[in-house]
């Protein structure tokens, strides 16, 4: 399906929301180093619920570690500086939606990485600085994977 992956994430209860939106959408996590929190946190564990049985969570110390042992068929980085709306890309099976920390987004640097082509945002309201990092991912998964017809739901 899809691969999440979250940059350096920093909130414990974002991610567990996400591991719960993984298992229920079929999509893999991945977090880059270094996280904010460490993987056993009860928070992390109270906001996934019992789904971390049901979604793998792998850990990698780069980007350009998740980049090499995944492979992703396209990645995209979703940022408030991007200049294309999510909506306006035909997703894939096996993209991946890569999302900054939450208290700063994806750094200069990784949109550089990235290319603008693949650096897209989600439409604010003008004045508004951002989304929650597991909305944000819920609007973006959920839409890629309408597109794909929601392929394996019931």
């Amino acid at each position: 399906m899809f691969h999440v992956v979250l940059y350096e994430p920093e909130i414990p209860p974002n991610t567990g929301n996400i591991i719960r939106l993984c298992a229920n959408t079929g999509c893999q996590l991945h977090l880059i180093e270094p996280l904010g929190f460490d993987l056993d946190d009860a928070k992390l564990k109270r906001a996934g619920l019992d789904y971390h049985e049901f979604t793998a969570v792998k850990t990698y110390q780069s980007l350009a570690a998740f980049m090499q042992a995944v492979q992703p068929v396209r990645l995209f980085g979703l940022s408030t500086h991007g200049t294309s709306s999510f909506y306006d890309v035909a997703f894939a099976a096996g993209d991946a939606f890569l999302f900054g920390p939450e208290t700063r987004g994806l750094p200069v640097s990784v949109r550089e990485q990235l290319g603008a082509d693949k650096v897209l945002r989600i439409p604010l309201l003008p004045d508004n600085r951002s989304l929650n990092l597991s909305n944000a991912a819920a609007i973006v998964v959920y839409e890629a994977w309408r597109q794909q017809g929601f392929a394996g739901a019931i």
